[in-house]
Formats: C-alpha cells, structure tokens, sequence
C-alpha cells in the first residue's frame, strides 16, 4: 500500500490482517507500541483538538484523516460485529460542521465511517463493513504505524477492502506535484508506474502555483510538448514530439476521455482538475489522431463534504478573473452531491487589439449514487467567448519581421466569437467485485463566428503587406457515446484486467458562410502600419462561397487485456478496429465535379510491456499505431487513403522518496506515412507519398524532494524530419520541432514556525531554434523564459503574485507552416496576483 503521510513528530497508526481462525485466538486489544515514544512519553495531559476529517476513497479502499495540532495518541482497537472501533484518549473534536463525522457507503465493501465524542476527554473513529466485521493487526516501524483492516468473511478471501486511518498534526498532503495514477493511458485505474506509455500528469497543485490560465500555460511542465493552443482559425497548435496537430479533425484535446471534435473555441481550465498527456501514437484506444499524443482535461467533480472557494485574479493588461468552485452533499446520506465551477475573464492582452478577451464559463455537476455499486452523474459546460482574431506575423527572408511584439497585422478590430455547450452524462454500475459497466454522453454544440482581415501577400522587401477584408460562420453539433465493460478474473496464477467498448461520435459541421471582400483591398505596412484607412464594409451583399455541410460518422470497437504474469511482469494487448464515413453536400460535387464522400476503415494494435525488477521501478516497452483520415483525391478522382503511423518506444519509470517522486526515462522512434504531397507528374494534383519520421528521448520527473520543497522539470531531444516527399528536400527538420526544449518549476513552502505557509516559485523553459515551415526557409529562434512566485497558504485563504517571463524575453513561442501568417509571439513580462478564500 502507497505511503500515504509520512511525518517523524507525528503518531501514525498502521493495522494489518488476521484471518479469522487467527482472530479468535487474538484478543480484541492488541499490543500497541508507539513511534519515537516510550509507554511513559505516550501519556498526554494536553487535550488536542481534532480540526477536520477527510475520508478519500483510494485504488485499495479508503484513507481516513485526522487533523489534530499535536501528536495523537494510540488508539484501542476493538472488534464490535461488523465494526472495527478505534477509541483515542486525550482528544477533542472541534470541527467546523459539529461534534459528529458521519461518511456512508464510501467505497464498495464500507458501510459507515462515523467519528464522534466520548465522555472524559476521548474520540471514537467506527468503521463499520458491509457483511463481515474487520480483522485487526497492529504492526509498528521506524517511521511510522498504519492502521489497516480487511472484511474477512473467510479465511481465504483474497479481495478485501483496505482501510488506512492517519492521524496527523497537519492536513493530509494535497500539494504533491506527483499524482500516481492516471486512465488516459488505459482507460482503466492503472498506476502510472504500471503503464507501458509514457504519460505524465499535471496535477492541480501546479496549476494553482503557477495561476495557470490556458492550458498550454500547464503543458509547459511536460516534455516535448511545444506552442500554443488558439481557438479554430488562429493559426496557432501544439507540436507533440515533433507532430504538430491542427487542433480540429484530428487535434489532440479530449476532455474527460471524451474527443473535442471540431475545436473552434477556448478550453476553459476554471474546472479542470488535472491534465495528462499521453504519448505516441494512440488511436488504439481513441480512433484517429495524430502520432505525436493526446491530452486529457480531467475535470473537477462532486465531493463529499461541503467545499465552498472563491478567487479572484488580476494582473498586466487590466487582466481580471474571478473564479467560483463549491461542492458539497446535496441529502443527508451524501449520495446526491453537486459541484459548480463558474469563471469570467476580461484581458486586454499584450498584442495592441483594442478587441478584448472576454470570456464567461459556468460547469454545473450532479453526482448521484444510486445505491453502493451505481453512480450516475450528469455534467454541463457552458462557454461564451470573445477574442481578438490574431493571425500572428509573416516571415522575412531567413526569419520574421523584426517588429515590437504587440504589433497587429490586420485590424485593430478583428475578432472572433465563439459559444459552446456541453450537456452529458456518466453511467457507472459495478456487477460485483471483479465486473464494471461504463458508459457515457457528451453533446457538445459550437458555434463560430471571424471578422478578420485576411493576409493575402506579403512584400518582403518594403513590409507592405496586402489584405481583405473577410467574415466566416460555423456551426457544429457533436454526439459521442462510449460504452466497455472493465473485468478482473484469473486464468490459473495469471492475473487479467480486460476491457471491451465501443465508441460512437455522430459529427455535423455546417460552414454557414464565408465572405471576402476583394472589392476593398488594404495595403498595411508593418513597420509604419496605418489601421483605419479602408473602413470595414457591410459583407451581408457579397457573394459568398459555396458553404458545405460536412457530416462524420465515426465507429469504434476496441479490445484490451492487462495481463500480470506475476508482480514483476506485465503485459498489456490492444486492438482496434475504426470505421469512418466523411460525406459532404451536393454543393461540392456539383461546383467541383467530383463528390469526396469516402468510408476509411482502420485496424490499429498496440502491445506493450512491465518489467518491475523491483516494486518501485519498472522498465517498460511499446509498439502502437495511428491513423487520421487525409481529405481530397488524386488526379484519377481517387480519394486518399489515411495518414498512418507506427512508433516503439522503451524506457524506465521509478518512484523514489518513498513515493514522493516520479520519473519517466524514454525513447521514442515514431514514422508517419501516407503524408500528402505534390503529384511529381502534375503539381497540381497530389498524392499521399510522403513519409517523416521523429525520435528522440524525454525526461520528466515530478513530485516533493523534502518536506515543503517540490519540483516538476523535463527535458526533451528531437531529431523531427522529412524522410520522403516529392517537393521538399529529405532531411528537412519538422516545423515547430525544436531539438532541444526543456522546463523546470520548483517551489519551497515553510513547513512550521513563524513563516510557516510562506513559499517561493521559481522556474524557467527553453526551446531550442526551430523552422517555420517544411520547406525550412526561414527560422524562429530559441527562447528561454525565467518565471517566479511568490505566495502565502492558511487554512481558508491564499494570496499569491507570479511574475511570468521576468526578463521580458521577446520570442516566438509557435509556428505554422507558412511564410504569411502563422508565427505567434509569446507573453512578454506578466504580473498575475490572486486571492481565494475557502468558506
């Protein structure tokens, strides 16, 4: 069982099984020995007070938290029916919510955790199980006592709930920059360090540290990840091991496992809990996608006991956002819960728009346990969204325009406008122990609205740049529906964990209409620009292009076995098979000729393997593919077979620090085929010829060196390039892909004394020079950017200020394969303070 505190000053009780033929010779009070104590130093004429109590569920059963002021301590251990009741002497309860702690049904197996008031100073903490009353051990060590406890119906009754009850003089650790499980890998409750993929999580704590806003602020933790994500149309995506996603058809976003298809708008972070970035290509598990890797946004959802926090963040460029996060039980058994997330941001930005970003977010959540193995919960999202539409700055000769970074190419009023809604709901029913059904709904509808003035050349030689006025709408409904069943059975010694599902997405894209004004040509000079000259004119008069209707219909089913061979080898075996049906309108056939509707099929596997030589380091290896489909046809009319892809990738993964720290040590080889390029016998025409390839290694580490003191650091080497195409030069690097990026955040927070909930942050990134486009025509640069913090944690309140990029560095933070648009300079020197209350 993980260590879950660990602290010398403080009395830590630790219990272990006795089957019941042991317990019946076993009397009800066992021997207790203290840590660090003799029987004599163990008697306390202090009465310490018991502040909060957490109950938090685990992979194994349930961790109960005492919050005290002082060491506790030991408790007497007794055996009541079907209850295990540690009496504590010495001690009061002084909570918030009264002079009783009541949980019902926790996890599967656990009937009631109640903690209540004795006569003469005591605390009774009963844990009551379902059918069969805890069996009892005490053991002691040299840290530290646990307390533990299995339902013993039989002797020989191997899956048993295990109960861990900590009582600390501080409050269980929440700060911890290590989480050790994730399921975008697997899409099962897997530890990390039993993963054979490279993923790596940032975890609330960093997010609140670094008063992360965008979610490309958070992956800047993680190795190999570079750029920005904008909404649809900016011109601005993420590169993943080389691989940069257009951040639409088969863009790298999923939130809560579920594909963000047709992204034309902002993620919201104001209810995101964490975010986990699974490497390599993995369609295997989520249909098409790009081979560099995906990102999971893993949500906030309902707790148990009532949580109530409001924040507030303003900061450089009249920058204001306050924040609402409350949760709680809505009946008195705590099986109706709810949480809401509510944001408004409103930021001038540094890029000299007189357009602000703003942007109002709510996400409700109902969670209901319809009794101790079913749950249902349904989850809204709301988003409204207006930013200034930034086409970023053109290339010159073998670089960019050398221009202040705030310059706008294009109006001071460009903008866009964006609502989405997500109505869904999560079905979960647990058969028994072994078998889970899953399922799930999301129906998210979009729509999108530009008023751009569209770049259409550029002098390179005197900066004038030749633009038309545009406006475009959008309107998208999504419908996803994700079903599998999660069994654990035997086949002799060999352990299984098998998943089967089936994925359904229903796609409707509408492009409403899209009108430019090429009557009223503007001519703007990026080093004198003169905004205003050419008024923008009423488009509702022109003639539009010809909108399509786009519909895809995509199928999934997927197979996937954990296998253990023992604790020290595991093996883990996918398959997928996809179909995909992309269809068009009859406008397009009838204005082109030629009707692209096209059905792609997919099969796409995946094995990999754990090698544990010992518990907490595993060496590990992978082979998966992936696919995405390509949009258009040959010169014969013939529509283009999919991209695809196929990577190895091996490497070791240790938790070290007694489970305080994580790292991951990987190399990756990925090559992606079927890439369109140019018909070498007509360049009007194309084909799906072309083939690049990317590897490299990364480094991550993440988690708490000492007490107070965390890190969270990557490092990250590409060799990203063109190994077949019939116009651009083999060898040429990938754009967006540097060789060289890393990153590292740390903070140190007092621990004890008058400085305690005091702490500092400090860290930096770096990314190396990289091309703007394949052709490697010209370069952006390397950056490196220092960030730091500065903050104060109590109880129910925190202040904070974070300086980001303290030395004003100028830099491009991303690419898109063009000289006329497309390269976007980073956040200069930005001051963000906050304050949040907790109630």
């Amino acid at each position: 069982m993980r260590k879950i505190c660990q602290n010398l000053s403080m009395t830590v009780l630790t219990v272990s099984l006795f089957c019941p033929s042991v317990l019946a010779q076993e009397s009800n009070i066992f021997e207790q020995n203290i840590i660090n104590n003799s029987p004599a130093e163990t008697a306390q004429s202090n009465i310490i007070e018991i502040t909060n109590i957490e109950v938090i569920p685990t992979e194994e059963g349930i961790n109960v938290f005492l919050q005290t002021n002082e060491q506790l301590s030991a408790p007497e251990i007794t055996i009541t029916e079907n209850a295990l009741i540690a009496d504590i002497s010495d001690v009061m309860l002084k909570l918030a919510t009264g002079d009783e702690f009541l949980v019902s049904n926790p996890v599967k197996g656990i009937a009631l955790v109640n903690v209540i008031s004795l006569p003469d100073n005591r605390v009774r903490v009963t844990i009551t199980g379902t059918n069969s009353p805890p069996l009892v051990d005490i053991k002691t060590s040299p840290l530290e006592t646990i307390l533990t406890t299995k339902l013993g119906t039989s002797a020989t009754q191997e899956e048993q709930e295990k109960i861990e009850i900590i009582a600390t003089g501080e409050a269980p650790q929440e700060n911890n920059y290590f989480v050790p499980d994730a399921s975008t890998a697997t899409r099962t409750d897997t530890p990390i360090l039993d993963t054979p993929q490279s993923i790596q999580v940032v975890p609330q704590e960093v997010l609140r540290d670094q008063q992360v806003i965008r979610v490309d602020e958070a992956l800047r933790n993680v190795s190999n990840v570079i750029g920005r994500l904008s909404p649809f149309g900016a011109s601005t995506s993420l590169t993943i091991r080389g691989f940069t996603s257009d951040n639409f058809t088969g863009g790298p976003i999923l939130r809560d496992g579920f594909r963000v298809n047709d992204n034309l708008g902002t993620q919201e972070t104001a209810n995101v809990e964490r975010v986990e970035v699974l490497k390599g290509p993995s369609s295997v598990l989520y249909g098409q996608n790009d081979p560099g890797g995906i990102i999971n946004l893993v949500t906030k959802r309902p707790l148990f006991e009532p949580f109530y926090e409001v924040g507030l963040q303003v900061g450089s460029y009249t920058l204001i956002r306050p924040t609402i996060d409350i949760s709680g039980p809505l009946t008195e058994d705590k099986s109706l819960r709810y949480r809401l997330n509510v944001a408004y941001l409103n930021d001038d930005g540094f890029r000299d728009f007189n357009v602000n970003t703003k942007r109002f977010f709510i996400a409700p959540v109902v969670s209901w346990d319809i009794s101790d193995k079913t749950n249902f919960s349904v989850v809204l999202e709301y988003n409204n969204e207006e930013s200034p539409f930034d086409l970023g700055i053109p290339a010159r000769g073998n670089g960019v325009f050398d221009v202040p970074s705030n310059r706008v190419v294009g109006e001071l009023d460009d903008s866009l406008r964006n609502k989405s809604f997500t109505l869904g709901y999560d079905f979960q029913h647990q058969f028994n122990d072994d078998w889970t059904f899953n399922h799930g709904f999301r129906y998210v509808n979009q729509n999108y609205n530009v008023f751009p003035l569209l770049p259409f050349s550029v002098d390179e030689k005197t900066g004038d740049i030749t633009l038309f006025f545009a406006d475009r709408s959008y309107h998208s409904d999504d419908y996803s529906i994700q079903t599998n069943v999660v069994g654990n059975f035997n086949t002799g010694s060999v352990e299984h964990t098998l998943l089967a599902g089936l994925d359904l997405n229903f796609n409707r894209f509408d492009e409403q209409y899209t009108r430019i004004s090429r009557a009223t040509p503007v001519i703007l000079n990026i080093f004198n620009p003169v905004y205003g000259t050419v008024p923008r004119p009423d488009l509702s008069s022109v003639q539009p292009f010809p909108p399509f209707d786009t519909q895809y219909d995509r199928y999934g089913v997927f197979l996937q076995d954990q296998v253990n061979f023992s604790d020290k080898f595991i093996l883990v075996g996918s398959i997928r098979y996809d179909i995909v049906d992309y269809r068009l309108d009859e406008t397009y056939a009838t204005l082109y000729g030629t009707n692209p509707t096209r059905n792609d099929s997919k099969w796409s596997p995946r094995v990999g393997f754990i090698y544990k030589p010992i518990e907490t380091v595993s060496i590990y290896g992978n082979y998966s593919q992936s696919f995405k489909p390509n949009f258009g046809a040959d010169i014969n009319g013939n529509s283009f077979e999919p991209e695809t892809a196929g990577g190895f990738e091996v490497g070791v993964k240790a938790e070290f620090l007694e489970g305080k720290m994580f790292t991951t040590l990987a190399y990756f080889d990925i090559t992606k085929q079927n890439v369109v390029t140019a018909d070498p016998t007509n360049p009007l025409f194309s084909v799906v010829s072309g083939e690049q390839r990317s590897q490299g290694f990364e480094f991550d580490i993440a988690g708490e060196i000492l007490p107070g003191w965390r890190i969270i650091a990557n490092y990250a080497y590409t060799d990203a390039k063109v190994t077949e195409d019939n116009t651009i030069p083999v060898g040429n690097r990938l754009f967006n892909a540097p060789y060289n990026s890393a990153g590292l955040w740390t903070t140190y927070e007092f621990q004890k004394g008058d400085l305690q909930g005091l702490g500092f942050g400090l860290g930096f990134n770096y990314v190396g020079d990289r091309y703007g486009d394949l052709a490697n025509s010209y370069t952006v640069g390397d950056y490196f950017i220092t960030n730091m913090a500065v903050f104060y944690n109590r109880e129910d309140w925190r202040i904070a200020l974070n300086v980001n990029n303290l030395f004003d560095t100028n830099y491009i933070i991303s690419t898109f394969n063009s000289r006329n648009y497309g390269n976007a300079f980073g956040q200069p020197l930005t001051i963000i303070g906050s304050v949040s209350i907790k109630f």
